[in-house]
């Protein structure tokens, strides 16, 4: 009776343990849902001010050129919303346990003329579970349109249909992942559509007319389609490299103002990209550019984050917060230079030219080590940059004292004093570069870019932007050519496992016939 007693007691609790579980279980999903669901009705928002826009009476204040620059962005940034909008109704359906509505993409047959390459897809067994011999009945046929440089091909995919007579089972291999299901382009096309957009800096409407002199008519529509799509795609590799960035103790960083155009607006206003790097002593070459709607100092603070290091960048004040929150200002060199050579370039100053020559030595120190290790350039620098930088301070102070307040040399020597301590603290570690200047090249394909593009459309697409450039730029910097490299990641992605992103990340990237 006893027994009894206590299995029915047990029982009991693991029924309430049960039930609490179910409980907790319902709120997580309640919560899913309501996310997801308000996520969505965002996003949909934002959908129907783009789509207005886009079949509103265009603005006359913009000439034909900027209309089709702006209505590419905005087909790029549909895009992007309906793969966000797809991937939230997936998780919702997984929540709910509701099937999920596929989609039938429509589209007209690839040209006929062009070279194809037959892709078989066939089971790795044709022998069936029940011990028969499978009987191939027919196949599926799709084609995709390839690119290799300077050359479009098509990719006809063949599965074959397999079929056990004994108990009529149907077998036939799956159908490959890929960043857009069922779309026509491969990864190839899809990575040189990127880089002439992002790497070469032609607008969509170029490469329509280059696409149509090869024969093939793809409209601008469908490749604004592809790049919004590869965009939502592309970003956990970029949070990937922002995380990498994260992980150094010293980096780079610089700002560059991109006109932006909102839609439904008539005139641009003035947009940051900011750009952030690993120091060219570092193991790890890369750069992550992150677009931010302004150069207010909190764009600095979000990227940045918890991160707790030593910061190499210019005067700029919106670094500052960052500094009294334990980030370590590094100074630019090459800046405070500059003010002295523009001096003398002005008025062939002697007091310039004698300041130029002192930033000279140090420079040549750092091309003597800059091969070497970081203790052993801390101790060059200790030995040979320190009495240089200790004289020249020197130098600095008394000369301050002879030249009137306000006067163009005054500026110049202030500049330098005010900030000495920051110049001068890459002598106290051999990891820290003496300027800024491996940022500011890095930053230079933005100002290309600008004489092209004229704007960024919304901040969606500038983020859009930040995210492939920096991927492509990264690659370069890791000896990468960037086609390969994005040809290889959005082959991979679709099945590639979230714990081993990073090996896709441009440092750790090696070409598949390298491996």
């Amino acid at each position: 009776m006893t027994h009894t007693l206590n299995l029915d007691k047990l029982n009991e609790q693991q029924l309430r343990a049960l039930a609490a579980q179910l409980l907790v279980d319902g709120q997580k999903k309640d919560a899913t849902i309501k996310y997801v669901t308000t996520e969505n009705q965002q996003l949909k928002h934002e959908m129907a001010i783009l789509k207005r826009h886009k079949f509103a009476r265009t603005s006359e204040v913009l000439n034909a050129h900027q209309r089709s620059l702006l209505d590419d962005l905005v087909n790029e940034d549909i895009a992007a919303i309906e793969e966000h909008i797809a991937q939230h109704d997936a998780q919702l359906a997984e929540v709910q346990n509701k099937p999920q509505e596929k989609r039938q993409p429509k589209r007209a047959p690839l040209p006929p003329e062009l070279p194809r390459t037959i892709i078989e897809h066939e089971p790795h067994s044709t022998e069936c579970s029940c011990g028969c011999q499978l009987k191939r009945i027919g196949e599926d046929i799709s084609e995709k349109l390839d690119y290799v440089p300077g050359t479009f091909t098509v990719e006809r995919h063949v599965r074959g249909k397999w079929v056990c007579d004994q108990c009529e089972t149907l077998t036939q291999a799956p159908v490959p992942a890929q960043i857009i299901d069922k779309g026509i382009p491969t990864a190839g096309l899809l990575a040189q559509v990127l880089i002439a957009k992002y790497g070469d800096h032609l607008p969509l409407y170029r490469q329509e007319k280059i696409f149509a002199r090869a024969g093939v008519e793809m409209s601008r529509s469908t490749l604004a389609d592809w790049v919004g799509r590869c965009g939502v795609a592309l970003q956990p590799i970029v949070d990937a490299l922002r995380d990498e960035l994260h992980q150094h103790s010293v980096l780079h960083a610089d700002e560059t103002p991109v006109a932006m155009l909102s839609p439904g607006k008539q005139k641009t206003h003035k947009a940051y990209v900011w750009a952030y790097t690993s120091t060219p002593f570092s193991g790890t070459r890369a750069v992550v550019y992150d677009f931010a709607p302004g150069r207010s100092g909190e764009h600095a603070r979000r990227f940045l984050q918890s991160w707790q290091g030593k910061l190499v960048c210019d005067d700029f004040s919106g670094y500052k917060a960052s500094f009294k929150q334990g980030i370590t200002e590094i100074g630019c060199m090459a800046h405070a230079r500059r003010k002295f050579f523009d001096l003398h370039a002005a008025n062939q100053s002697t007091l310039a030219e004698y300041a130029l020559q002192q930033i000279g030595h140090l420079y040549d120190i750092e091309r003597e080590i800059k091969e070497t290790t970081n203790e052993q350039r801390k101790m060059v620098r200790q030995q040979q940059a320190k009495p240089i930088l200790d004289q020249l301070r020197e130098w600095l102070t008394l000369q301050r004292q002879r030249v009137p307040n306000g006067s163009a040399i005054a500026k110049a020597i202030d500049y330098s004093l005010k900030r000495w301590d920051a110049l001068t603290r890459y002598c106290e570690d051999g990891a820290v570069p003496i300027d800024n200047n491996w940022v500011e090249n890095q930053i230079r394909p933005w100002a290309l870019g600008r004489n092209n593009w004229l704007f960024a459309g919304s901040l969606r697409s500038g983020q859009r932007a930040a995210n492939v450039m920096s991927l492509i730029q990264s690659a370069k910097l890791n000896g990468h050519d960037p086609y390969m490299y994005l040809k290889d990641v959005l082959a991979r992605l679709p099945s590639q496992k979230n714990n081993q992103l990073d090996e896709l990340l441009p440092h750790n990237w090696a070409q598949p016939d390298k491996v």
